[in-house]
């Protein structure tokens, strides 16, 4: 946390020409929360990767510190040394951190052993089916934000992206599924181009997902999340059977259902219209920079603004990007820390992702390594695609960045991710002499 209580030295600074006495005080409270952590660590999974947590409280720690110089950079010059702590996008985040840690102390609590989720599994896939299709039902004026029908807004109080919890809850699923059918599906028909083609019949639970991720396409408008419970089906298939058919079929399937849905946006429109249009915005920003294309070309501009070393924190200007608090938050930090500074934060990404994939290849039970193997590369894709979508490698998504983005759906679903993560590390670093789970 001292990076965190640095940077938010550095921002004052150059905010404020001076450093208010303040300035500690999300550092600390983040401090408390994460000891807290650990504590319950020590005494519920003494043998979780020691690695995750100091790595994701970093990650965590720099958006809520972003957000904190954003608030800054909204109010007024006279106003800002005033600035409540507690106030704005950072103070809210600084929130949700602790609600979202208290819920991975609760996971790691009351789970004392990850293969005990696999007993709901078929709840929990009903629950995340009903979760990822509820805003496309819901009127507009509830779920829709951008052009996306991701969220479920309860009045003026507060909302909730069902979207972050449903991935948890199908992935859960697909693991235990997949477990159990994996013999069936790993089954050779025909070889073709030297590499072995599922038989027609066992194509159907990735045709089913298929459905579902063209329906999230075209009701939700939302390519991010279609991509995303696609992408970490076929994946987790592939983990269990082996097989890279199932790879080349997933990638066939997704892109020439992209293909259609934006074929049919310029044929037909309605509700493909959306989708149509983000495409076109990817294909050419600067057809209408003021206008559609504003968003992208401003992401562009700060990423270029930035150059290698960044403006220095507090001294760019990130809010000329109208949703850098949200989806391209990476675009807002990349103008003021760099190239180098966004490449260590991919770094610190990186190292997340590959001590889940450690953990999935330690532990011992077939369930756990699906499991971990798929929450590692959910948290991957996300990345992926958020940051594919601000520097236009991909078309634009509504994806969060995990987290950094201000929200508290994605910050509570994230940590809990990063819980079940250390319960399985956990499973898989205790010694085989006390039977891999322990408690």
């Amino acid at each position: 946390m001292a990076m965190v209580a640095g940077y938010l030295a550095a921002v004052e600074a150059n905010m404020l020409d001076t450093v208010t006495m303040d300035f500690w005080y999300p550092a600390g409270v983040l401090t408390a929360v994460f000891l807290a952590l650990h504590v319950v660590i020590r005494l519920r999974a003494p043998f979780a990767d020691p690695v995750l947590v100091p790595t994701v409280a970093l990650l965590n720690g720099l958006g809520v510190a972003f957000l904190r110089r954003l608030d800054l950079g909204r109010a007024k010059i006279d106003d800002r040394p005033e600035l409540a702590i507690f106030a704005g996008d950072g103070g809210k985040q600084l929130l949700w951190t602790l609600i979202a840690v208290t819920g991975a102390m609760l996971l790691l609590w009351f789970v004392r052993d990850h293969r005990e989720v696999s007993k709901f599994a078929w709840t929990l896939g009903l629950a995340g089916i009903v979760l990822v299709l509820l805003p496309a039902v819901l009127p507009g004026s509830v779920s829709e934000v951008n052009g996306a029908k991701l969220w479920i807004r309860f009045g003026g109080f507060f909302a909730i992206q069902p979207g972050e919890f449903a991935k948890l809850m199908l992935l859960a699923f697909f693991a235990y599924y997949l477990v159990r059918k994996r013999e069936v599906l790993a089954l050779a028909s025909r070889r073709f181009l030297g590499i072995d083609f599922p038989r027609g019949r066992d194509l159907g639970p990735v045709i089913v997902v298929w459905a579902m991720s063209l329906l999230v396409l075209i009701f939700e408008k939302d390519l991010g999340t279609s991509l995303l419970y696609f992408g970490m089906f076929v994946v987790t298939l592939y983990i269990a059977t082996e097989r890279v058919s199932w790879l080349i079929i997933g990638l066939v399937l997704f892109f020439g259902g992209a293909v259609l849905a934006y074929v049919l946006a310029g044929a037909v429109g309605g509700p493909f219209t959306n989708f149509g249009q983000r495409v076109e915005i990817w294909l050419d920003p600067f057809a209408e920079p003021y206008d559609r294309g504003y968003q992208l070309v401003q992401s562009m501009l700060g990423l270029g603004t930035g150059g290698m070393f960044g403006t220095g924190p507090g001294a760019g200007n990130p809010l000329l990007v109208p949703e850098v608090r949200n989806d391209f938050i990476f675009a807002g930090m990349g103008e003021e820390i760099g190239l180098f500074g966004l490449t260590a934060m991919l770094a610190l990404y990186l190292l997340v992702v590959s001590r889940g994939l450690r953990a999935a290849l330690a532990v011992r039970d077939s369930f756990g390594k699906l499991l971990a193997g798929g929450l590692a590369f959910t948290l991957a894709l996300q990345v992926f695609v958020i940051i594919g979508g601000v520097s236009k490698l991909i078309p634009l998504t509504g994806q969060t960045t995990p987290f950094l983005s201000a929200g508290g759906s994605s910050l509570v679903a994230n940590w809990l991710l990063v819980a079940l993560l250390l319960r399985i590390s956990d499973a898989a670093r205790t010694p085989a002499s006390t039977g891999g789970v322990r408690r």
